[in-house]
């Protein structure tokens, strides 16, 4: 059993809220483009495989994009104890959405934009009150902590997938959308059972947040509303002059990754100038916009098992267990499977690893970049036999997801921690929200490289596979190779906070 010290009373009741919410989103997420493409009359939306991994693609995206208002939502008015219930809420009535739609594609999408919003509002601020049970120099606890904070991710994402996704493969699409929504609500129960008990001193209303003088104030208003025109003004000219089509579900998916990347940037530049940051805090915030644009780059590869990876298990893979034929979307389970078999194994190294050396979070980042790279390459040869009309061996996917968990677990927990010790104090929620940016465009960059991805001929998968393997690899190792130079220009040679120094 873990020690007390390294987690915390109140780590085991966010442990258990998480578990419920990742069961409503990943059990809802495992079957979401199977029901988009599957036939009306089977009861999905009949929608191309194109326009369905871009939707897939959008919602993502979006779920993820929300998390920056909803850490801003906390930081300034709400505190994440609020936000976190207003968010669950959200969640459960848009599952609810999705699972009395039936035929009206309105109403569910209308779920859909319900559970984006709820999960922008969960997300950076349950993560948040994780980081605040620790010390801000206890790396290796901290790392540990998140570690396992992320086991019950899987937990709850593992029996999601397994619950929802084979009763909405067998039962009815809409039978697994009702599940996700029973357990969002457990999930809520849960929280608000902890917030009065071990949560109780933590995540409550801030203190209201001014700037130190007025130029400051005025410099953030108007970097702020520079960046909202520079979104309109890109996307219209954009859409004026033919190169994003908003008509359809792949022209919006573009869209919305302009307006990702210009949030993005801008809302970083908005606090790098005028956020009266410290010189010590503006270089963090560069070592932080780093490991941003890897974390981009990892999902974007990652996320093909909700979409390319989902329907290469659908329509290549042979699934078949003695007489019985295990649902496609089970096979997203490995990844949940394999995180918590490995995540003790990852938290006790972890804190083993502070007591004797130093790992640069550059080189964890970049360790996960290759381990996903190596998973794609796995698959490459398997692409090229599912190419002849041959469905090809389970174990070519196992071996991906394996190699997939591996590098999820040297960046997404370390991700959690790092943004959550190193963000500037008055910062940290938003900060965390930009974290979840980096998934929202990973996300959306995963749906557009699934929709030019077609199981049905599967002639280019190889070659797409490969790609993805050479671009995450070779960032990886650029990374590997940068970190001890990178530790000392942007963090002064030591990841750890000063004694004494306010706690950012």
């Amino acid at each position: 059993m873990p020690s007390s010290q390294r987690y915390p009373s109140g780590l085991v009741a966010l442990f258990f809220v998480e578990m419920w919410e990742r069961f409503s989103y990943y059990g809802m997420r495992a079957i979401l483009i199977l029901f988009l493409v599957d036939q009306v009359q089977n009861g999905g939306l009949g929608l191309a495989t194109a326009e369905a991994a871009a939707i897939y693609g959008l919602y993502t995206a979006a779920a993820y994009i929300l998390a920056l208002p909803g850490g801003w939502v906390a930081d300034r008015f709400w505190g994440y104890k609020r936000a976190i219930v207003v968010g669950g809420i959200a969640i459960m009535l848009g599952h609810i959405l999705l699972a009395i739609s039936g035929s009206v594609a309105a109403v569910f999408f209308l779920g859909l934009v319900s559970i984006a919003i709820g999960t922008g509002l969960l997300k950076p601020n349950i993560s948040t009150l994780v980081g605040q049970l620790y010390d801000k120099n206890d790396i290796g606890g901290r790392d540990a902590g998140f570690s396992f904070f992320y086991m019950g991710i899987n937990v709850g994402a593992i029996l999601g997938g397994l619950i929802a996704g084979y009763l909405g493969e067998k039962w009815g699409w809409h039978w697994g959308f009702g599940a996700a929504a029973v357990a969002m609500l457990i999930g809520l129960v849960n929280f608000l059972y902890a917030g009065n008990r071990s949560l109780r001193d933590k995540g409550g209303v801030p203190a209201v947040h001014h700037h130190p003088d007025a130029t400051t104030g005025r410099r953030d208003q108007i970097f702020t509303g520079l960046i909202g025109g520079l979104v309109v003004v890109l996307v219209a000219a954009a859409a004026v002059t033919g190169m994003i089509d908003l008509t359809s579900a792949s022209g919006l998916a573009r869209a919305m990754g302009l307006i990702i990347v210009t949030v993005a940037v801008g809302f970083f530049l908005n606090i790098y100038f005028a956020g009266d940051l410290t010189a010590p805090e503006k270089r963090r915030m560069i070592g932080l916009a780093i490991l941003f644009v890897a974390a981009a780059l990892f999902w974007s590869g990652f996320e093909q098992a909700g979409s390319s990876l989902n329907l290469f298990a659908n329509d290549l893979t042979r699934r078949e267990l003695g007489g019985f034929i295990v649902p496609a979307s089970w096979f997203q389970n490995l990844n949940s499977l394999f995180i918590i078999l490995l995540t003790p194994v990852f938290a006790a190294f972890w804190i083993y690893a502070e007591q004797r050396w130093t790992i640069p979070v550059f080189v964890k980042f970049g360790a996960g970049l290759v381990f996903l790279g190596l998973g794609f390459l796995v698959l490459a040869p398997a692409a090229q036999t599912a190419a002849t009309g041959v469905r090809v061996s389970a174990l070519f996917l196992i071996a991906t997801y394996f190699l997939h968990t591996v590098g999820e677990l040297m960046l997404s927990p370390v991700g959690l921690s790092t943004f959550s010790r190193l963000a500037p104090e008055r910062f940290t929620s938003q900060m965390m929200g930009f974290w979840f940016v980096a998934s929202s465009l990973g996300n959306l960059m995963a749906g557009l490289l699934a929709a030019g991805m077609d199981t049905e001929r599967a002639t280019g998968l190889h070659d797409a596979f490969l790609r993805i393997f050479m671009t995450s690899a070779g960032f990886g190792l650029v990374l590997i190779l940068l970190a001890r130079p990178l530790t000392r220009w942007v963090l002064g040679g030591t990841e750890r906070v000063e004694e004494g120094a306010p706690a950012q």
